[in-house]
């Protein structure tokens, strides 16, 4: 191993240049790792052989499951029959469409466990909805895309098993428990921001729906929630491992979807497919990359010198904290999140450990704190999505954020100071 000060700044000075170029991340990752191999006269081979062994994960095929039963489900009709069920519950309060948006949020999240998917789907069928309502077409859809970073917080979560793998180990059950009272905070404080803003502009509220619909909906969209109880349930009482309860949710979510529901026809799970597999295969070849990378950094042993930088700048563990938060939020606005959790991880996380803060909790924080940068320009890609739903410029909708992006960091702050909210239920069920 070496500490050269020109193959460090080689290895992070192409990175960046590449990624100002607008390339895919995974080849700005690959191309920056091969170019300092070739400086250090390293064998090109042990960066390929990186490259095979970080994808050589059985815990890794819980993605692509995860990735083609959320496929299977948002288009099977799940979420019109979950986004009728969160109407029952809360439409009748002010804004009642906002908080549809997000309660149904909540539900997908469990279900897919990526953002992107639930502005999709939610975004798709009440974006619409809501500006026919009399809601403002910026409001709509800030609230569909902030909304939607409940996905990666409550379980099943990609980007929890992505920690977990660059993490070398941390429990995916968890770390799935550790995201669910974060994400369940998020909703919480985004209806409570939802309702202020809906009595200052006055938005509708829906009829009250009496006891016997809202229970009637709920059967309707119980097969869809199942999903959900049969991942985390699977992997809390030790009946499956991760990637066994994904597979699972795949053969559950088929069934329900073309047997029960029966809204699509057979033929269509080949688009389906296809759309999956161009999904999984970008998220391969990342990890991949990744993998090389991370290599490349342990090699010249940057995490060591960041550890050491930082804990000598400070043995403060708050004001390490928010340094690390205040990097991460502004990393998080000009990459993606999935690269950054493979990236940060390996240097942050021994500077966390070295503190004394729990691996999973340290997962909650960068996790949701990523998620941030999901729905913020200039590369948050809900953000994208819901403005190409919503036929509305980003910018128009990213005013329109500002006051959520103050909730969602007012959330950040919140489980950074109080571990418990992390990592008491981890700790109850699982020990």
């Amino acid at each position: 191993m070496t500490t050269s000060p020109l193959a460090i700044s080689l290895l992070l000075g192409v990175f960046a240049v590449l990624i100002v170029l607008r390339l895919p991340v995974s080849f700005c990752l690959g191309i920056a790792s091969v170019v300092t191999a070739f400086h250090l006269n390293l064998p090109v081979a042990t960066l390929f052989q990186r490259m095979i062994n970080g994808i050589q994960s059985f815990n890794l095929l819980a993605i692509p499951f995860f990735i083609l039963a959320g496929e299977i489900m948002g288009q099977g009709g799940i979420s019109d029959r979950l986004i009728t069920f969160a109407n029952a519950l809360v439409g009748r309060f002010r804004g009642g469409l906002a908080h549809v948006n997000i309660l149904a949020s909540t539900f997908f999240g469990g279900i897919s466990g990526s953002a992107v998917a639930d502005t999709s789907s939610i975004g798709a069928v009440l974006i619409p909805m809501m500006e026919k309502s009399g809601y403002d077409r910026d409001f709509s859809v800030a609230i569909t895309v902030t909304s939607s970073c409940q996905g990666v917080m409550i379980p099943p979560s990609h980007n929890m098993i992505l920690f977990s793998l660059a993490a070398g180990g941390v429990s995916i059950g968890k770390l799935f428990l550790g995201g669910l009272i974060p994400g369940l905070i998020l909703g919480f404080a985004l209806m409570t921001s939802c309702y202020i803003i809906s009595v200052k502009k006055n938005y509708p509220k829906g009829d009250k729906v009496p006891l016997r619909q809202v229970f009637k909906h709920f059967c309707d969209a119980f097969l869809g929630l199942f999903t959900c109880i049969i991942i985390v349930g699977g992997v809390l009482t030790g009946l499956f491992t991760a990637t066994e309860s994904a597979s699972l949710a795949v053969v559950y979510a088929f069934f329900v979807t073309f047997f029960v529901y029966r809204e699509i026809p057979l033929k269509q799970i080949i688009p389906i497919l296809r759309k999956a597999l161009r999904t999984i295969s970008m998220v391969l070849a990342l990890i991949a990359t990744a993998s090389m990378f991370g290599w490349m950094l342990a090699y010249l042993k940057i995490p060591a010198i960041i550890t050491q930088t930082l804990l000598g700048f400070s043995q403060n563990k708050a004001l390490i904290l928010i340094l690390i938060n205040i990097v991460c939020l502004f990393l998080g606005c000009i990459m993606d999140m999935g690269p950054l959790i493979l990236i940060l991880t390996p240097i942050l996380l021994p500077v966390a450990t070295r503190m004394g803060m729990d691996p999973v909790h340290f997962g909650a924080i960068l996790v949701f704190n990523l998620s941030i940068g999901l729905c913020t320009p200039p590369v948050g890609a809900a953000l994208f999505a819901g403005c190409s739903i919503g036929k509305i410029k980003i910018e128009k909708v990213s005013v329109a954020c500002l006051p959520f992006y103050f909730t969602m960091v007012l959330v950040l702050i919140i489980i950074t100071a109080f571990p418990a909210i992390v990592l008491t239920i981890p700790n109850w069920l699982m020990g």
